[in-house]
Protein backbone atom coordinates (compact mmCIF):
# COMPACT_ATOMS: atom_id res chain seq x y z
CA UNK A 1 0.00 0.00 0.00
CA UNK A 2 1.54 3.80 -1.11
CA UNK A 3 1.27 6.21 1.66
CA UNK A 4 2.77 9.48 2.27
CA UNK A 5 5.38 10.47 4.51
CA UNK A 6 8.22 12.98 5.17
CA UNK A 7 11.85 11.29 5.66
CA UNK A 8 15.23 12.41 6.11
CA UNK A 9 18.12 10.45 4.87
CA UNK A 10 20.42 8.54 7.41
CA UNK A 11 22.92 7.22 4.94
CA UNK A 12 22.90 4.73 1.79
CA UNK A 13 25.22 1.63 0.29
CA UNK A 14 25.70 0.68 -3.57
CA UNK A 15 23.59 -1.97 -4.52
CA UNK A 16 24.73 -3.69 -7.85
CA UNK A 17 25.54 -1.14 -10.72
CA UNK A 18 23.41 0.98 -10.71
CA UNK A 19 21.49 1.02 -7.57
CA UNK A 20 21.70 1.99 -3.41
CA UNK A 21 19.78 0.53 -0.18
CA UNK A 22 19.05 3.59 1.69
CA UNK A 23 18.28 3.89 5.26
CA UNK A 24 15.70 6.86 5.93
CA UNK A 25 14.06 7.55 8.97
CA UNK A 26 10.45 8.37 8.63
CA UNK A 27 7.75 10.77 10.08
CA UNK A 28 5.35 7.77 10.12
CA UNK A 29 7.07 4.62 10.18
CA UNK A 30 10.52 5.47 11.72
CA UNK A 31 13.46 3.89 10.50
CA UNK A 32 13.15 1.97 6.92
CA UNK A 33 15.23 0.56 4.39
CA UNK A 34 14.56 1.33 0.72
CA UNK A 35 15.96 0.10 -2.42
CA UNK A 36 16.24 2.73 -5.32
CA UNK A 37 17.06 1.62 -8.58
CA UNK A 38 18.83 3.45 -11.64
CA UNK A 39 20.43 6.55 -9.35
CA UNK A 40 24.16 5.74 -10.07
CA UNK A 41 23.99 5.83 -13.76
CA UNK A 42 26.09 8.27 -16.29
CA UNK A 43 22.78 10.25 -17.36
CA UNK A 44 22.41 13.41 -16.04
CA UNK A 45 18.73 12.44 -14.48
CA UNK A 46 20.55 9.83 -12.24
CA UNK A 47 22.90 12.23 -11.08
CA UNK A 48 20.10 14.49 -9.81
CA UNK A 49 18.17 11.94 -8.07
CA UNK A 50 21.50 10.29 -6.13
CA UNK A 51 21.70 13.61 -4.60
CA UNK A 52 18.37 13.72 -2.72
CA UNK A 53 19.88 10.36 -0.98
CA UNK A 54 22.51 12.53 0.85
CA UNK A 55 23.35 12.06 4.29
CA UNK A 56 20.48 14.44 6.20
CA UNK A 57 18.58 15.60 3.33
CA UNK A 58 14.87 16.54 4.30
CA UNK A 59 12.36 14.73 1.82
CA UNK A 60 9.17 14.40 0.70
CA UNK A 61 8.28 10.58 -0.13
CA UNK A 62 5.35 8.17 -1.26
CA UNK A 63 6.18 4.94 0.05
CA UNK A 64 5.33 1.56 -0.61
CA UNK A 65 4.86 0.01 2.75
CA UNK A 66 3.68 -3.28 4.52
CA UNK A 67 4.36 -4.31 8.08
CA UNK A 68 7.14 -6.67 9.51
CA UNK A 69 8.44 -5.77 5.72
CA UNK A 70 12.17 -5.44 5.02
CA UNK A 71 13.93 -3.97 2.01
CA UNK A 72 10.79 -1.97 0.29
CA UNK A 73 10.33 0.58 -2.33
CA UNK A 74 10.18 4.09 -3.24
CA UNK A 75 7.23 5.10 -5.37
CA UNK A 76 7.79 9.28 -5.08
CA UNK A 77 10.50 11.71 -3.76
CA UNK A 78 11.16 14.96 -3.84
CA UNK A 79 13.34 17.11 -1.54
CA UNK A 80 10.96 18.99 0.88
CA UNK A 81 13.87 21.70 2.11
CA UNK A 82 16.73 22.35 0.07
CA UNK A 83 19.63 22.45 2.08
CA UNK A 84 21.92 25.50 1.66
CA UNK A 85 24.77 25.22 3.56
CA UNK A 86 25.20 21.64 4.89
CA UNK A 87 26.38 19.80 2.06
CA UNK A 88 29.10 22.70 1.07
CA UNK A 89 30.25 24.22 4.43
CA UNK A 90 33.44 22.19 5.51
CA UNK A 91 32.89 22.40 9.56
CA UNK A 92 29.07 21.78 8.99
CA UNK A 93 29.93 18.78 6.41
CA UNK A 94 31.63 17.31 9.39
CA UNK A 95 28.72 17.99 11.92
CA UNK A 96 26.25 16.54 9.93
CA UNK A 97 28.66 13.00 9.21
CA UNK A 98 28.76 13.17 13.21
CA UNK A 99 25.26 13.49 13.38
CA UNK A 100 24.24 10.72 10.75
CA UNK A 101 26.76 7.89 12.18
CA UNK A 102 25.13 9.07 15.80
CA UNK A 103 21.56 8.51 14.14
CA UNK A 104 22.43 5.95 12.45
CA UNK A 105 23.56 3.72 16.19
CA UNK A 106 20.32 5.10 17.44
CA UNK A 107 17.56 5.00 15.31
CA UNK A 108 16.32 1.15 15.98
CA UNK A 109 12.87 1.71 16.15
CA UNK A 110 10.26 0.84 12.79
CA UNK A 111 7.54 2.76 14.37
CA UNK A 112 6.58 6.37 13.69
CA UNK A 113 7.43 8.74 16.20
CA UNK A 114 6.51 12.62 15.08
CA UNK A 115 7.75 14.36 18.27
CA UNK A 116 11.50 12.71 17.71
CA UNK A 117 11.04 13.51 13.95
CA UNK A 118 10.01 16.88 14.54
CA UNK A 119 13.06 17.50 16.99
CA UNK A 120 15.39 16.30 14.35
CA UNK A 121 13.68 17.97 11.44
CA UNK A 122 14.09 21.24 13.22
CA UNK A 123 17.60 20.67 14.49
CA UNK A 124 18.71 19.97 10.91
CA UNK A 125 17.37 23.13 9.91
CA UNK A 126 18.84 25.14 12.58
CA UNK A 127 22.54 24.02 12.03
CA UNK A 128 21.84 24.39 8.38
CA UNK A 129 20.30 27.95 8.56
CA UNK A 130 22.94 29.38 11.32
CA UNK A 131 25.21 31.14 10.03
CA UNK A 132 27.75 31.17 13.36
CA UNK A 133 28.17 30.40 17.13
CA UNK A 134 26.95 26.66 16.32
CA UNK A 135 30.39 25.03 18.21
CA UNK A 136 28.34 23.34 20.76
CA UNK A 137 25.49 21.90 18.66
CA UNK A 138 27.15 18.46 18.76
CA UNK A 139 26.91 18.37 22.44
CA UNK A 140 23.60 19.93 22.66
CA UNK A 141 21.92 17.76 19.90
CA UNK A 142 23.15 14.48 21.64
CA UNK A 143 21.95 15.81 25.06
CA UNK A 144 18.57 17.12 23.59
CA UNK A 145 17.97 13.55 21.66
CA UNK A 146 18.84 11.46 24.28
CA UNK A 147 15.37 13.00 25.96
CA UNK A 148 13.92 11.49 22.96
CA UNK A 149 15.63 8.03 23.46
CA UNK A 150 14.57 8.06 26.90
CA UNK A 151 17.63 8.66 29.43
CA UNK A 152 18.21 12.45 29.28
CA UNK A 153 19.79 13.71 32.21
CA UNK A 154 18.50 16.03 34.89
CA UNK A 155 22.20 18.00 35.81
CA UNK A 156 25.25 17.44 35.13
CA UNK A 157 25.93 15.77 38.10
CA UNK A 158 24.14 12.76 37.20
CA UNK A 159 25.77 12.39 33.67
CA UNK A 160 29.27 12.51 35.16
CA UNK A 161 27.96 9.73 38.07
CA UNK A 162 27.00 7.75 35.83
CA UNK A 163 29.79 7.66 33.66
CA UNK A 164 31.97 6.81 36.29
CA UNK A 165 35.20 5.03 35.98
CA UNK A 166 34.15 5.14 31.68
CA UNK A 167 35.48 8.73 32.05
CA UNK A 168 38.53 9.02 30.02
CA UNK A 169 39.26 12.68 32.15
CA UNK A 170 38.16 13.39 35.40
CA UNK A 171 35.70 16.03 35.22
CA UNK A 172 36.28 19.73 36.70
CA UNK A 173 33.75 21.87 38.19
CA UNK A 174 34.25 24.02 34.54
CA UNK A 175 33.16 21.24 33.00
CA UNK A 176 30.17 20.28 35.59
CA UNK A 177 28.78 24.09 34.67
CA UNK A 178 28.98 24.00 31.35
CA UNK A 179 27.26 20.75 31.15
CA UNK A 180 24.41 22.00 33.02
CA UNK A 181 24.46 25.43 31.03
CA UNK A 182 24.05 23.17 27.96
CA UNK A 183 21.29 20.96 29.58
CA UNK A 184 18.87 23.66 29.82
CA UNK A 185 19.68 26.18 27.17
CA UNK A 186 17.75 26.21 23.46
CA UNK A 187 19.58 26.03 20.20
CA UNK A 188 21.49 29.49 19.47
CA UNK A 189 21.29 30.35 23.19
CA UNK A 190 25.27 31.03 23.25
CA UNK A 191 27.39 29.48 26.09
CA UNK A 192 30.90 30.51 26.17
CA UNK A 193 33.03 27.33 26.85
CA UNK A 194 36.82 26.79 25.68
CA UNK A 195 38.01 23.98 23.43
CA UNK A 196 39.41 22.34 25.92
CA UNK A 197 36.41 21.96 28.04
CA UNK A 198 34.23 21.33 24.95
CA UNK A 199 36.14 18.30 23.92
CA UNK A 200 36.00 17.04 27.45
CA UNK A 201 32.47 17.63 27.58
CA UNK A 202 31.37 15.82 24.16
CA UNK A 203 33.92 12.54 25.46
CA UNK A 204 31.79 12.63 28.06
CA UNK A 205 28.60 12.91 26.46
CA UNK A 206 29.75 9.97 23.95
CA UNK A 207 30.14 7.96 27.23
CA UNK A 208 27.18 8.75 28.39
CA UNK A 209 25.43 7.53 25.61
CA UNK A 210 27.48 3.98 25.57
CA UNK A 211 26.10 3.54 28.73
CA UNK A 212 22.33 3.25 27.49
CA UNK A 213 22.41 2.52 23.85
CA UNK A 214 23.54 -0.99 22.83
CA UNK A 215 26.83 -1.47 20.52
CA UNK A 216 27.01 2.18 20.48
CA UNK A 217 31.00 1.81 19.65
CA UNK A 218 33.35 4.62 18.86
CA UNK A 219 32.60 7.06 16.11
CA UNK A 220 34.86 7.25 12.69
CA UNK A 221 33.67 10.52 12.39
CA UNK A 222 34.68 11.58 15.78
CA UNK A 223 38.52 12.72 15.17
CA UNK A 224 37.38 14.98 12.22
CA UNK A 225 34.54 16.51 14.62
CA UNK A 226 37.20 17.28 16.92
CA UNK A 227 39.81 18.89 14.69
CA UNK A 228 37.51 21.20 13.13
CA UNK A 229 35.22 22.00 16.67
CA UNK A 230 37.69 21.66 19.45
Amino acid sequence: MLHKTRGIVINYIRYRETSIIVKIYTEEFGIQTYIENGVRSANARSKNKIALFQPLTLLDLVVYHRDNGSIMRISEVKCNTPLQTLPYQFVKTGIALFITEVLSKTMKEEAGNPEMFFFLFQSILFLDTQPEGYENFPIQFLLKLSQYLGFAPGQARELLEQIGEIRLTESTEAEAAALDALIGRKYGEHVRISGMVRRNLLEHVLRFYQLHVENFNELRSLPVLQEMML
